[in-house]
C-alpha cells in the first residue's frame, strides 16, 4: 500500500465512524495537537469527531536527508474523538486492520507514555503503540488544554504515517517508501529535507528570528485585548511564535534559562486564547451541544 493510499484509507475509515475530515492547518506546526481542531474541539462540553493530515515541523529533528528514520518535517494523521468512546481501542485496532494489519498475526504492544506540551499548556495520559516493536501511534486521553481542565475527556490518535508505510512496503528507509504512483518519497521530498536542515542549522538568522518572535507575541497580545477577543488570529500568531522558538533552538541560540522563559511566553498566549474561546462557545450557548459538566478551571 502506498503512502497516498494509506492517508485515503484512515481517512475513509474515521469519516464511516463520524469523524469530520478536515484539512491541514497552513501554517508552520510542531504536531497536529496545534492544529486548532485539535487544541480548541477538545476544550469545553461540546462533542466533536475530527481526522486531519498536519505536516508537523520540528527543524531540531532534521538530518539532511541523511538519517533515514528521521524527518524534519514529517506527516501525521490526527483524530480526535470527544467524548473518548468506551471502545476507542477497538475502533484504532480496526483501523488497521482496514491497512492490512492483522492484531492475530502482529505484535502490538500499547507502553505507557503520558504525553505533555508545555508551549500548549496541554497534557494527557497514554500510550505508544508499537508495531513489532516500531512506534506508529500515540494514543493520548486529553486531560488539559491550554491550562484548563478538560471536560469531557477527548481521546486523540496520532498515526506516524511514514512509519506505517515503512511497515507496510518493507522499506529501510523513509525516502525509499513509495508515495503514490511509482514516486517515491525521496523523489517528493528529499531536497527539501536537505535545504530544511541547512536553513534550520546554518543559516536562519538568529536575530531576525527573535524580532519576529516578539513582533507576534505583541500582535497575540493586541488581537487578545480586542473587544471582543479575536481567538483564532491570536492562536495563529501564537503559533508562530512556537516555530520562531523551534528554529532558535535549532540553530542553537536557546540557553537553558532562556528556553525555560521563552516556552512561557508562548504558554501565556495560549492559555489566553483558550479561555477566551471557551467563554466565547459559552456566549454562544455552546451550539454542537453537551452540558457543561464541571470541569474548565485554569490552573
Amino acid at each position: 500500500m502506498d503512502l497516498q493510499s494509506l492517508i485515503l484509507s484512515l481517512q475513509r475509515y474515521w469519516a464511516d465512524c463520524g469523524c469530520i475530515i478536515q484539512q491541514p492547518y497552513d501554517l508552520e506546526v510542531g504536531a497536529g495537537t496545534m492544529h486548532p481542531e485539535s487544541f480548541l474541539r477538545a476544550l469545553g462540553p461540546e462533542p466533536y469527531r475530527v481526522a486531519f493530515v498536519q505536516p508537523s515541523r520540528r527543524p531540531a529533528d532534521a538530518r539532511y536527508g541523511e538519517n533515514p528514520f528521521r524527518l524534519g518535517r514529517h506527516l501525521q494523521l490526527q483524530v480526535i474523538l470527544k467524548p473518548s468512546p468506551n471502545d476507542v481501542q477497538e475502533l484504532y485496532l480496526e483501523s488497521l486492520g482496514v491497512l492490512g494489519i492483522d492484531p492475530a498475526v502482529h505484535d502490538i504492544r500499547f507502553e505507557e507514555d503520558n504525553w505533555e506540551s508545555p508551549t500548549l499548556g496541554a497534557w494527557g495520559v497514554g500510550w505508544q503503540v508499537l508495531l513489532d516493536g516500531m512506534e506508529i501511534t500515540q494514543f493520548t486521553y486529553f486531560q488539559q488544554a491550554g491550562g484548563i481542565d478538560l471536560a469531557p475527556i477527548s481521546a486523540e490518535l496520532t498515526y506516524g504515517l511514514e512509519r506505517i508505510a515503512m511497515f507496510l512496503q518493507r522499506k529501510d528507509s523513509i525516502y525509499d517508501i513509495e508515495w503514490g504512483g511509482g514516486v517515491s518519497y525521496g523523489e517528493v521530498r528529499l531536497a527539501e529535507e536537505r535545504e530544511a536542515s541547512v536553513y534550520g542549522f546554518e543559516v536562519a538568522d538568529v536575530e531576525m528570528l527573535r524580532r519576529h518572535f516578539e513582533d507576534w507575541e505583541s500582535e497575540a497580545q493586541r488581537c487578545l485585548e480586542h473587544d471582543p477577543p479575536l481567538v483564532i488570529p491570536a492562536l495563529e500568531a501564537t503559533l508562530k511564535t512556537s516555530h520562531l522558538f523551534n528554529l532558535l533552538d535549532a540553530r542553537g541560540a536557546v540557553s537553558v534559562t532562556e528556553r525555560v522563559g521563552l516556552i512561557a511566553r508562548v504558554r501565556r498566549n495560549e492559555v489566553a486564547a483558550a479561555k477566551a474561546y471557551v467563554e466565547q462557545r459559552e456566549n454562544l450557548g455552546f451550539p454542537l451541544g453537551g452540558a457543561p459538566t464541571g470541569g474548565g478551571e485554569v490552573v
